[in-house]
């Protein structure tokens, strides 16, 4: 039993001061633990609540970062189709978004910082109909003068569409590493790595989705092969696009992305959307007949004479003729407007004797007026031309004929002038129309200035192909760039009469479905046989005089009776008896079957804006194999059209998407789709097939 003895006051504080009793220094020592796993079990909770806190807030930022299908991050954004897969890729190559600084009102999401400071960013959901979705994107830079870019990835799909080129491929290739550069009409025969002259800022994909970059973009474009991208980029820096007048040069790049259930339909919905139709079809008889060109046959060397036994040739011979086409150099100097009386002594005769014999003439046109022309001094005193970046002298520019001025066609007084001189010569001669060539922004000065300022230099392309307008029922054009209100006849720039992918045969069928995909449908496509330029001719240096080869001469002949028009230049009779038989065949054939049936689409065209000229996956768009087919096309739904397009062969492989086809021959194939492997083709023949509903 234990005693309690007292203790003396003194002895208290010794005893505490001393270390105190065994019994307490032992609880103490039991008590630490619990206290250090109390604090750690507070700071556990306060984690549990931080990290519940922050994930809270990534719920609500993921969906906040979320929109119809569309899932933004700092350095891009992705869209998924119904079923979840990706198909359209877009990054930001120029800078990230900082996400803090990005919210959600209704159907827009909208960031106000990136990594290097102050922009406008948004992308708007809208959806027009049950079967498209579109978002509207825009990033505008507010402090900072350097590019906007985006890269916008292939997504293992099939693109068309951007522009005319040089090389052109369906779908589109691309190769190499190209730096973005201005995309503005260019002449690609003399620049063969230019865009071409005719463009839009608009490309398609196989996985149903189409993007249109907006008008008030600097825009150019740039590619990658390694990293399967188009380059998007806004800039002003080291650029032609100028920022409107007052506006600081702060970039913007700004563009729609559609998505549809099919390729068909959500490029339908595009074109009826955003792209203008032609308010009237041209003459029936460019569509019905072949035009005849003097340029192949007799370049600038042409005269009354020739003019005149080139026209009896062409009836002795048995052929139709829309109208005549007289080419380059019918006047003394460039600039002119009247016939050169050393070459054409006698030019009203001349055009009396060529309507006796039922002949109509157009003539060829240019926007330049050289130095050494009358006209000149008259264009630099009434101030019509381009001018100097200073506005008081005329830019000379160096075009294929020469150095002199370009008319501004921005000038309502130049545009008057002009025009005014090609009314004269139709009134004088009773001339049924004009062939207008060049256009193209890369005819302008580097640095130059235009009475109304430019802020896109393509809008000078815009303005020249309205001098068309008065003379649209024949006119020819070689350039367009929102363009396609205009009632004449596109035509692809000149061909060289070789074979290949390069301005070539083979380059007619995807260049001529490039610009049917941009909105223009009345399609010339150049010269059957090409322009028989040295050293740019198959098989001109073999005792040919010059001519086109025989065989690449017939094959682009039979192509040609299947597009919308025909023109010939260098005659089937330069050859023998039997090239000249076949092209009659050819030419009745087109006549009979084929005009009838484009004079039908043309007529659609002007409510619908759809091609007459179509890809195969225009009526086969889940069908893979369609999407790659670039030796093949359709006219409207029902007319398949399959020709030659190598030397040496007298057959080729064809291939039909599903539905019941009968071939020209008779024979009917229901099996599709399918490939037709070595299908005969003769030297005078061209397959084609019929669809049989």
């Amino acid at each position: 039993m234990y005693q309690i003895v007292p203790v003396a006051p003194g002895d208290q504080h010794m005893a505490g001061g001393a270390g105190g009793s065994p019994l307490k220094k032992k609880k103490s020592q039991e008590s630490r633990p619990m206290v250090m796993a109390g604090m750690l079990g507070c700071v556990l909770v306060l984690a549990a609540v931080v990290s519940w806190c922050y994930y809270s807030a990534s719920l609500r930022k993921a969906h906040l970062l979320k929109t119809e299908l569309l899932d933004l991050n700092k350095d891009g954004f992705i869209i998924r189709n119904q079923a979840g897969a990706v198909i359209f890729t877009m990054k930001f190559r120029s800078g990230t978004l900082d996400l803090d600084s990005c919210s959600k009102e209704g159907n827009i999401l909208s960031c106000t910082q990136s990594d290097s400071g102050k922009l406008n960013f948004f992308i708007q959901t809208v959806r027009p109909k049950d079967t498209v979705m579109c978002y509207r994107v825009r990033w505008e830079e507010m402090e900072n003068e350097r590019s906007v870019e985006h890269a916008m990835a292939y997504n293992e799909s099939h693109w068309y569409g951007g522009a005319e080129s040089a090389t052109q491929r369906w779908p589109i290739v691309i190769q190499g590493e190209e730096q973005p550069r201005p995309f503005i009409t260019s002449d690609v025969y003399s620049n063969r790595n230019a865009f071409g002259g005719i463009l839009e800022r608009y490309w398609l994909s196989s996985n149903a989705t189409a993007i249109k970059i907006n008008d008030s973009v600097p825009f150019h474009l740039g590619w990658s092969e390694q990293n399967r991208t188009l380059r998007f980029q806004a800039r002003y820096q080291n650029s032609p696009y100028r920022p409107p007048e007052g506006q600081q040069a702060l970039p913007e790049l700004s563009y729609r992305v559609c998505v549809g259930s099919d390729v068909t339909s959500i490029h339908k919905y595009m074109v009826r959307r955003y792209f203008p139709k032609p308010i009237k079809v041209p003459s029936p008889e460019v569509f019905k007949h072949p035009v005849w060109s003097t340029w192949a046959t007799y370049k600038t060397a042409v005269t009354q004479e020739k003019l005149l036994r080139y026209a009896s040739d062409i009836t002795k011979h048995g052929f139709t003729c829309s109208h005549l086409e007289l080419d380059d150099r019918y006047t003394a100097d460039y600039g002119e407007f009247d016939f050169d009386p050393q070459k054409f002594p006698n030019a009203s005769g001349m055009f009396d004797r060529l309507r006796e014999d039922g002949f109509q003439v157009s003539l060829w046109t240019h926007p330049f007026i050289n130095y050494d022309s009358i006209n000149f001094g008259i264009a630099v005193e009434k101030g019509l031309f381009v001018r100097e970046p200073g506005g008081e002298l005329p830019a000379l520019v160096r075009w294929w004929n020469g150095i002199g001025g370009i008319l501004d066609f921005t000038n309502p007084e130049a545009c008057e002038w002009y025009s005014s001189h090609l009314h004269m010569l139709k009134t004088r001669y009773n001339v049924t129309s004009f062939k207008f060539v060049a256009g193209e922004t890369s005819y302008l000065p580097r640095q130059f200035s235009t009475l109304m300022p430019l802020a896109d230099p393509s809008t000078f392309t815009s303005h020249y192909t309205e001098m068309a307008i008065p003379f649209s029922e024949r006119a020819e054009l070689r350039v367009g760039y929102q363009s396609q209100h205009i009632s004449c006849f596109f035509r692809i720039i000149d061909r060289d009469s070789v074979w290949g992918y390069e301005l070539g045969l083979k380059s007619i069928i995807p260049t001529v479905l490039t610009i049917s995909i941009l909105g223009y449908q009345f399609v010339l496509p150049d010269m059957i046989g090409g322009n028989a330029y040295p050293n740019r001719t198959a098989g001109g240096l073999n005792g040919n005089d010059g001519l086109p080869d025989r065989e690449l001469y017939i094959r682009w002949l039979e192509l040609s009776a299947f597009m919308p028009a025909m023109q010939f230049s260098i005659p089937p009779w330069a050859y023998d008896d039997e090239v000249v038989e076949i092209a009659q065949k050819f030419t009745a054939l087109h006549e009979s079957l084929v005009a009838p049936r484009v004079l039908e689409l043309a007529s659609e065209v002007l409510e619908t804006g759809d091609p007459i000229i179509r890809p195969l996956w225009w009526i086969a768009n889940d069908d893979e194999a369609a999407y790659k087919i670039d030796s093949q096309f359709l006219i409207g739904d029902d007319l398949m059209v399959a020709p030659v397009l190598e030397p040496g062969k007298q057959e080729r492989d064809i291939y039909l998407p599903a539905g019941r086809w009968k071939c020209n021959k008779g024979k009917y194939f229901d099996k599709g789709p399918m490939y037709l492997t070595d299908h005969p083709v003769d030297l005078d023949e061209i397959a084609y097939f019929e669809w049989v509903h």
